[in-house]
């Protein structure tokens, strides 16, 4: 296969993975008992999040993508912990929504929040670009943190 086409294809792998998670988490979404829920005055619109994480999820999928193309399995470790905290981007939404337990999701953001921190210092090790992309995805789940243990709080 040619190199433009194989880069092509280990991108799209990476969008199908990132994009994978979405989907799981898209079938839990907040319903009506999310929408009973007492929130602070802060809590974003319900409409901003698709947004959001459509570009956090490109995002994402770009910066493993360049690790993958730069490094391959010398990346190992690297690449392990993206696909981490993949995972544990797609069981919040589980815990959450799914199981509207928001104690055991807000323990699970912080596993998820770790991951995420993990994955930007293994990444800007390698490839400073990579890391940068994953910022604002650690800034949002440390946003979506703060709104998670609030809300656990708002609602015992």
């Amino acid at each position: 296969m040619h190199q433009r086409t194989q880069s092509i294809v280990a991108f799209l792998i990476f969008l199908a993975l990132a994009f994978a998670a979405a989907g799981f988490g898209a079938l839990f979404p907040p319903g009506e008992w999310y929408a009973g829920l007492n929130k602070p005055s802060w809590n974003p619109p319900s409409w901003l999040f698709g947004p959001v994480w459509t570009v956090l999820y490109v995002m994402i999928a770009t910066a493993g993508w360049r690790i993958w193309q730069r490094f391959g399995l010398d990346a190992k470790p690297a690449l392990a912990f993206w696909g981490v905290q993949m995972v544990l981007n797609a069981l919040w939404s589980w815990l959450f929504f799914g199981l509207k337990q928001p104690a055991p999701a807000f323990a699970e953001i912080i596993a998820l929040w770790l991951a995420i921190a993990a994955t930007i210092h293994l990444f800007w090790r390698r490839d400073r670009v990579s890391g940068l992309l994953l910022v604002p995805y650690l800034l949002w789940v440390s946003f979506a943190s703060l709104l998670n243990f609030t809300l656990w709080q708002m609602n015992p």
